[in-house]
């Protein structure tokens, strides 16, 4: 391979289309996954992500397009002559069968020597931190502990194609925080291909590689966590991931955004001269001053602190701006920034809406 080549994508999905009936749950859809890559399926309920995990591992057979992995047309194919292991949200470990017996499952069914297979769920108990709970039944375990033994018995054939469809949905937040860095840390030790289906977004951003945002069976946008957080490619997504806040407005020159006669400086923007559109400014990205220390430039304007709300590691700051028609904004600050600045209810400051961080949509792109 020369150096102007580059590998082919592991997986390659070609204008997937699902249909249940007159329902359509997935249109068109396109994207390649590279080997080793882990990828999140992210969107609200019902949009098509869990549908695009079951037609990849062959559940749910797509109406129309192609699925190839590793260069193998696996389009018609059924489950068991596809390469993946799958997690599901309930576990779905046998009940009456040990720990043990449960790993084993998959091995037992391909015939491998019973030394070979001890061996090897040994070393996938010990892989997920449960080197001794071999000989417990599934009801023994905690709900995160279970959900291990899930993953243990998906790698256990060393498939090339991991699925995971929102595996920690049913755990509690904590669990939930410790067991996706887990799945994460041991995702990256094993190099396997990884899918995993999430409606939560701080999930998604924490552990994906890329994440694909979905809505209404359609890709919104497919990137790096950070691009699809910094630089959403449309409204929906801007509001699905994290937090904003929106006006609605026209642009009436390229560059600039005028809402509640407010003329902003605006780079990011896409919308045509004259055409009316939605402005996006998240709350991290609101900064701060005092009058006496406000910095020069573009898109500056009084406010009032209305409210403050203290949530542990941030402060979230209400502002009351009338330069802005009354508008009413929400922006986050540290808590270091927040003692420095000593902050107080009906304070008088400042405040810029920071050009390079808005970004300003179409209407009806959301």
């Amino acid at each position: 391979m020369t150096q102007l080549e580059t590998a082919a994508p592991f997986l390659v999905i070609r204008n997937l289309t699902k249909k249940f009936g007159q329902f359509t749950a997935l249109q068109d859809v396109s994207f390649d996954i590279d080997e080793s890559e882990f990828v999140c399926f992210l969107g609200p309920s019902g949009c098509g992500k869990t549908t695009l995990l079951r037609a990849i591992a062959g559940l749910d057979i797509q109406t129309s397009g192609t699925v190839l992995q590793a260069g193998r047309d696996i389009s018609a194919l059924p489950p068991a002559e596809r390469d993946f292991g799958i997690v599901f949200q309930s576990y779905a470990l046998f009940p009456n069968l040990t720990i043990y017996k449960n790993v084993a499952y998959g091995l037992e069914n391909t015939r491998r020597p019973a030394a070979e297979i001890k061996a090897r769920v040994a070393e996938l108990l010990d892989l997920v931190g449960l080197p001794e709970q071999g000989t417990k039944y599934p009801a023994q375990l905690s709900g995160g502990q279970q959900q291990r033994v899930a993953l243990a018995r998906a790698l256990a054939t060393s498939p090339g194609l991991l699925l995971l469809d929102e595996p920690l949905s049913a755990l509690d937040a904590k669990v939930r925080v410790r067991l996706r860095h887990e799945i994460k840390s041991l995702q990256e030790r094993l190099g396997v291909t990884t899918i995993m289906v999430t409606h939560d977004q701080e999930e998604a951003l924490a552990v994906a590689d890329r994440i694909v945002v979905m809505n209404h069976g359609v890709i919104e946008q497919l990137g790096t966590p950070q691009e699809i957080y910094r630089e959403p490619a449309s409204l929906f997504v801007a509001d699905f991931i994290g937090e904003t806040n929106q006006f609605e407005g026209s642009a009436p020159a390229p560059g600039r955004f005028t809402f509640a006669g407010v003329d902003l400086t605006c780079p990011a923007s896409t919308i045509g001269a004259g055409e009316k559109g939605v402005i996006v400014v998240r709350p991290e990205d609101i900064v701060l001053s005092q009058i006496s220390d406000a910095p020069a430039g573009p898109n500056h304007f009084p406010a009032r602190v209305k409210e403050l709300e203290f949530l542990g590691n941030n402060w979230r700051v209400h502002l009351d701006c009338p330069a802005l028609k009354g508008a009413e904004l929400t922006a986050n600050i540290s808590i270091n920034r927040a003692r420095a600045f000593s902050f107080a209810t009906n304070m008088e400051i400042s405040i810029q809406l920071v050009p390079e961080r808005l970004r300003a949509f179409a209407a009806g792109t959301g």
